[in-house]
């Protein structure tokens, strides 16, 4: 990142996120249970981030809502630290560490979330900061709030102590053996680079902080929508950040990534990567009681999660769009569900080599062409494989065609292909009929060398 040119992302980072499946209620044996589904069913596929999300330290946290003023756990330099009856191993002082070693023993990455920003009960306490004589009271922007969350106050980067502040919970964080910290009321910057205590000027003095902890970070930034004519600061500045403000299993949400993501083409590379935000699929939500449907039921055991929560409302066929355009774009790949849930399906979408193999050595993916919303993207591989997906996002049939002169095909035979979805293998012609239903993707994997 930055001047190091340390390349903590060269890829987009594979991993799983508590938020969609526990918000903030996620505990230890959450965690480490999903991180053992990973490790033995995912990580050869390339998913190996276990990412624990928002208010671990809370005690009370019990669902995806936020309770206003709720009181944290904190050391005595106002620095928060995991709640002990969510987070056992976290007792005496050990923190997050104890949960990052088992983490890291099963071969995996371990990550966090935080709210950017100083806690308000530190303020009002007015606790030291390691590294500095200035005091919590001293560095707070009172005005710079979370309108979503009342955990914390902004963090004014003009005063001093200041930096000191992130250097200190960024070194706490390398201390546990954290390889990723999801950074939150930060993504959508409306102020510009000067102004104190948001923005600009707090993701700048996490990415100081970062560069100066002694271990390699990977910095998420959240929420979006970031705005592409912020990109250069961005490239700059974060390995991740949200083009979208949280991504639910809603068609209006898939609809509309699909304009972002044309919106950023072409920006994202090594160790930077314009985020889609994570996958909504699977089981969802398992920390609220929404009711089942009867069929769904049956996909897992007779256990408590079964009758909470709910699968993704999302359809086969939208799953595949979504996982298509995640992947052809080089997304970030954050799962969603409650991993120990899934079923076969879920398991098939996210171990799909051929779709994986575009995600991870896809290069130059361009939207070519959309009209009356059939939308056609592809992308090309060092090793002279092409991919092209053709999407109908309308609510009516449609018909198209393979044309070579679309996407540079310059040979006038035929050539191998494969359906990245069937896995069926075929000879590709120009001028190919394709036919789509409504909500539906078929992608190619087309092999020209």
């Amino acid at each position: 990142m930055g001047e190091q040119k340390v390349y903590v992302a060269k890829r987009p980072p594979m991993g799983w996120n508590s938020w969609d499946c526990y918000g903030a209620s996620v505990d230890e044996e959450t965690l480490l249970g999903n991180a053992r589904y990973m490790a033995e069913n995912l990580k050869e596929y390339g998913w190996e981030y276990v990412v624990c999300d928002i208010q671990w330290s809370e005690p009370t946290a019990d669902s995806h809502a936020y309770h206003k003023f709720a009181e944290l756990e904190m050391d005595e330099y106002s620095r928060l630290i995991p709640a002990v009856k969510r987070f056992p191993s976290a007792a005496d002082g050990k923190g997050f560490k104890p949960i990052a070693d088992k983490i890291h023993d099963m071969g995996l990455k371990f990550g966090i979330h935080i709210m950017r920003g100083i806690p308000r009960q530190a303020v009002h306490r007015n606790t030291k900061i390691l590294g500095t004589d200035k005091t919590a009271r001293d560095i707070a922007h009172p005005a710079s709030i979370c309108m979503w969350n009342t955990d914390m106050y902004g963090v004014d980067a003009n005063v001093d102590g200041a930096q000191a502040y992130y250097d200190s919970i960024f070194k706490l964080y390398a201390e546990w053996g954290v390889d990723y910290v999801k950074v939150d009321d930060l993504a959508r910057v409306d102020v510009g680079p000067d102004a104190p205590g948001a923005g600009f000027s707090e993701i700048a003095m996490i990415r100081k902080a970062i560069e100066k902890c002694g271990r390699s970070i990977v910095l998420s930034l959240s929420p979006g929508p970031s705005r592409v004519e912020q990109k250069d600061f961005l490239l700059e500045n974060a390995n991740l950040w949200r083009m979208t403000d949280d991504f639910w299993d809603k068609w209006e949400h898939l609809y509309g990534m699909f304009e972002r993501c044309h919106a950023w083409e072409g920006i994202g590379c090594k160790n930077h990567w314009p985020d889609c935000d994570m996958l909504p699929i699977g089981h969802l939500c398992v920390c609220t009681d929404e009711g089942r449907e009867k069929e769904n039921s049956k996909i897992i055991n007779d256990t408590k999660r079964a009758k909470m929560g709910h699968y993704t409302h999302f359809t086969h066929d939208e799953q595949k769009i979504l996982m298509t355009l995640w992947c052809i774009f080089r997304s970030p790949l954050m799962i969603g569900a409650e991993l120990r849930d899934n079923d076969q399906f879920t398991l098939d979408l996210l171990t799909n080599s051929r779709l994986l193999n575009m995600h991870r050595h896809g290069r130059k993916a361009k939207e070519i062409y959309r009209k009356d919303d059939l939308v056609i993207w592809k992308s090309q591989t060092k090793d002279g494989k092409l991919y092209a997906a053709f999407f109908n996002i309308s609510e009516e049939k449609k018909k198209t065609k393979f044309k070579y002169k679309d996407f540079g095909i310059k040979v006038r035979s035929e050539v191998p292909a494969a359906d990245v979805w069937s896995g069926e293998g075929f000879y590709l012609n120009d001028k190919m009929a394709i036919e789509l239903e409504p909500h539906t993707v078929k992608c190619y994997e087309i092999g020209l060398e």
